[in-house]
This record gives C-alpha cells, structure tokens and sequence, in this order.
C-alpha cells in the first residue's frame, strides 16, 4: 500500500459567477489535464443573500457533466426540457449535459439566510459529448452514511466506498464522490483506486494529509501590523489537496476534526476545446456548438 503524496495545497478564490454570485473557485479554466476528468470545482458559501439571490440565469451546457452538492439553503432549478425541481440541504443533481441543455439555478437561502453547496464540472469522453442529456437528482436520505467505530462519518455520494454503493451512477468518468468528517486528533486512512485522478476540498475543521503526525496548515502570506508575513493557516477552509499517485489518502484531523470532500476520476486523456460551460474536443465542434446557440439548434431532437 502506497500513500498518495501531496502535490499541491491552496486556497480557492473569490470570484464571481452567474447575475453576480459571489463563490470561491478551487480550480477551472485551468491546464485541464492537471484533474483530468475534472474541470472546474466551486463553493458557494455565503450568507448574505445580495451576494447570491441573483443567481445562475438561462446559460447552456455542452459537452460535460455538472454535479451540485447543497448543504444549506435550496436551489430552485429549470431547463430548455421542461424539467424543474428544488435541491435542498444534502440533496445532489448530476446533470449530463450532452448533447446540449439550456438551464438555470436560482439558489435560495435558509431561515438564516445561509446558503452553501458545491459545483463540479466533470468532461464527457468524445464518444458521449453529444449524448442525451440526463438528470439524476438524489434526495439526501437517499445517500449513504457509514459510521466507523472511531466516529468517522462517510457520505458516500458516488462510487462504492466501505460496502457501500452511492446512489448516482451510469457516469463516464467512473467517479468516486465523498463526503468525509473525521473526529478531532483522529488520523484516518481512506483507500483510493491507484489509477484515478484525486482531490480533496477542505470546507470545515483543520488537518494534515499525507503521513503526517500533526496538523501543519497552509502556507499563506498574510498581512500582520502592516507588514506581509508567512504563516500557517490551519483553518483548512477552503482549500483545495491534490495527490500525486498511490492507493491511500491519509488524514491526522485537527483540534477541532476535518470535514472534506474526496474526489476521485479516471483520466479521459482526450483534447480539450473550451468555452465556458460548452467542452468539445476541437476548435471545429466548439465553433459548431457556437454556431447552433446562435441559429436555434443547440437543443437537438429527442430520439
């Protein structure tokens, strides 16, 4: 047994989506072989609903999957195929975009206002971009929770993880999608398949992955009394691991324990032509797919 080296830890980063979403982004309209089958993965938290109510209006999809995780709040949902539903807190939707889908998310916060979820954008092989779309939403007591004896808690969203089966399947990339929380001081190994792309997404607590005794945090420049300063950021929110090659992620939790995001997906190795939510192979099916947003035909014919 192999442990998966740390290639890399950073901070997700502010940006803006949508009619004005405020949300941190982990990574996308990137290199997209560094995650190869992922491309882009966002956290919207906030609690100030100006920063949210606005919203994902009508946009297109082509080519790809989206996967929306919410933890708080709800997301009211609609497309171009007449679906429309509301996602509530640990419900998931895998959308398979295809062939092309026009739609909109308009997220709604709780009692307290606080909205949170997650969006992953995984690609599509050559051989399904231009596929049916399809939707696959979970309700969250739908989800699997496994508990070890040491108080590990596992959602097990996608994949088979611990005997269990996640409820979401039928996806190209063969994806393994966790929702992890480890008990504060406990170190905890996780199996990952070794030929699979891996990360994990920090959203609560502190830890240190790797084979590591304590937790250790992030290198961040921070400013201190006026002065730009390296510290270690233990908080762990909002940080992005990814692992280099092996069969094991190894987690020592923190005072106050670790809650992650494990991810994991077969490379598809295929090129990558890309225009914000459309992702074909070439220029040529990028400039197609263009071209049928403007004269109408995106939306192909059920079969």
């Amino acid at each position: 047994m192999s442990i998966r080296p740390i290639l890399e830890a950073r901070k997700a980063q502010p940006t803006m989506e949508g009619a004005g979403v405020h949300l941190h982004r982990a990574f996308g309209f990137h290199n997209p072989t560094e995650l190869d089958p992922f491309l882009l993965f966002d956290d919207f938290r906030n609690e100030n609903p100006a920063d949210y109510a606005q919203g994902f209006p009508w946009h297109p999809h082509r080519g790809i999957e989206t996967i929306t995780y919410v933890l708080a709040g709800e997301v009211e949902h609609g497309d171009s195929l007449g679906n429309q539903g509301r996602l509530g807190a640990g419900d998931v939707q895998w959308m398979t975009a295809g062939s092309g889908i026009l739609h909109q998310e308009m997220p709604k916060g709780n009692a307290s206002g606080q909205m949170h979820g997650f969006q992953l954008w995984a690609n599509l092989p050559s051989s399904l971009k231009m596929t049916a779309p399809r939707y696959q939403d979970v309700s969250a007591p739908d989800i699997p929770v496994i508990v070890d004896d040491d108080g590990t808690a596992v959602r097990v969203i996608v994949g088979a993880f611990w005997g269990k089966r996640g409820p979401v399947d039928g996806i190209a990339a063969d994806p393994q999608y966790l929702d992890i929380s480890v008990p504060p001081g406990v170190k905890k190994t996780f199996p990952v398949d070794t030929y699979r792309r891996s990360f994990a997404y920090v959203f609560e607590g502190a830890g240190a992955f790797a084979d590591a005794s304590a937790p250790e945090g992030v290198l961040l420049e921070k400013e201190v009394a006026g002065q730009e300063v390296n510290i270690r950021d233990l908080s762990g929110n909002r940080t992005l691991i990814r692992f280099g090659t092996g069969d094991e992620v190894t987690v020592q939790a923190g005072p106050e324990g670790i809650r992650f995001l494990l991810i994991s997906g077969a490379p598809i190795a295929e090129p990558v032509a890309w225009h914000g939510p459309i992702v074909m192979n070439t220029k040529d099916e990028l400039r197609t797919a263009m071209a049928d947003l403007r004269n109408g035909t995106f939306i192909k014919p059920a079969h």
